[in-house]
């Protein structure tokens, strides 16, 4: 018996056309729907990156100069160089903004300056030196999530001692005033958190230009400019003496125009050991022994010979005491006794 052959229906197009789609060229639901998925996976995943990156500031975000609030945290720098900020000024004019500053979001469009407020003053300064030019309209800006204020003046701090060269008044006064805003308990938790980093001798030198900022910040005019060795000078005479703060104040006249060379010469000058009153003359009705030099022999009470020294004497002994007695004088004196033979 022959074999039956199966017969193929024919096309419906056959007579009619009409074209009939190839195979393969309508994707089932099925397929439709898993595209669909894949697509809004590969989306969400690459938005949830760009997020992340946002977050954890390693994307740079361009904003407006006046979205940024330069008074967030109080500034550890004090005065910027005249000459520093024109030449920053020609970097940004010339090759643009290259170093992102640091912000904190505080909401509704608002950040807050962490670090770089040379950079931003500089664009603003430019911005309407150029009559409001868009390219300085700008801040290039990475964004910084600090866990509270104190993490976020840390960072501010530790920006600045790479970048900047503060002077030790400038570091003294953030500890301060860090203080007094509440973000520390006390000098020492916010000495030791804000300059965790830096050397013991470095730490021990802010502490020492505290008391100088305590007692005369908002009355010196130049205090970035006071050197190291006449600020600890000075700290230590407030430290001292209860009524040098006042009479500094009074010698650097508030509200008077006084130049950085004025100032400094009248810090310096409030140091100087003032000219001790003259030791009365002894009286000529009591007799005392006198001495082959014409010098009463016994001086059995002590009396400001010079200052910082006193000086009593017996028959056969001298004393001097007092804080101007160091080696220095005694051995000039050496040098003198040497001298008489």
């Amino acid at each position: 018996m022959a074999k039956r052959r199966r017969l193929t229906p024919a096309r419906p197009d056959f007579f009619s056309g009409d074209p009939v789609p190839a195979a393969g060229a309508a994707r089932a639901p099925i397929a439709q729907v898993a595209g669909d998925v894949a697509m809004t996976a590969a989306f969400e995943e690459v938005q949830s990156e760009l997020q992340t990156a946002h977050r954890e500031g390693r994307m740079v975000l361009s904003l407006p100069l006046d979205s940024v609030k330069v008074d967030y945290l109080i500034r550890d720098r004090m005065a910027c160089n005249s000459e520093e900020m024109d030449a920053l000024k020609e970097s940004l004019r010339a090759r643009g903004q290259q170093a992102p500053v640091e912000v904190t979001d505080l909401g509704g469009g608002v950040y807050g300056l962490i670090s770089g407020w040379r950079r931003l003053r500089a664009l603003k300064e430019l911005h309407e030196e150029t009559g409001g030019l868009a390219r300085f309209g700008q801040v290039q800006a990475l964004l910084r999530l600090p866990a509270d204020r104190s993490a976020a003046y840390v960072a501010m701090v530790e920006e600045n001692e790479i970048r900047a060269d503060l002077s030790f008044y400038e570091r003294a006064r953030i500890v301060v005033k860090a203080v007094s805003e509440g973000v520390y308990d006390s000098d020492k938790q916010a000495l030791q958190s804000l300059f965790s980093t830096a050397s013991f001798s470095k730490r021990s030198k802010v502490k020492s230009f505290m008391p100088l900022v305590q007692a005369l910040d908002g009355v010196l005019r130049y205090p970035a400019l006071i050197p190291e060795k006449l600020g600890l000078a000075l700290s230590k005479g407030l430290s001292e003496d209860t009524g040098f703060a006042k009479r500094l104040t009074a010698d650097l006249k508030p509200g008077a125009d006084m130049s950085p060379e004025v100032e400094r010469k009248v810090l310096e000058a409030a140091l100087s050991p003032k000219t001790s009153p003259a030791p009365k003359a002894p009286n000529p009705q009591k007799s005392e022994p006198v001495s082959p030099h014409g010098a009463p022999s016994d001086m059995p009470d002590p009396f400001m010979i010079a200052t910082g020294i006193r000086i009593s004497a017996r028959r056969g002994r001298v004393e001097l005491e007092g804080d101007g007695v160091n080696p220095g004088l005694i051995e000039r004196l050496q040098d003198w006794l040497r001298s008489q033979g």
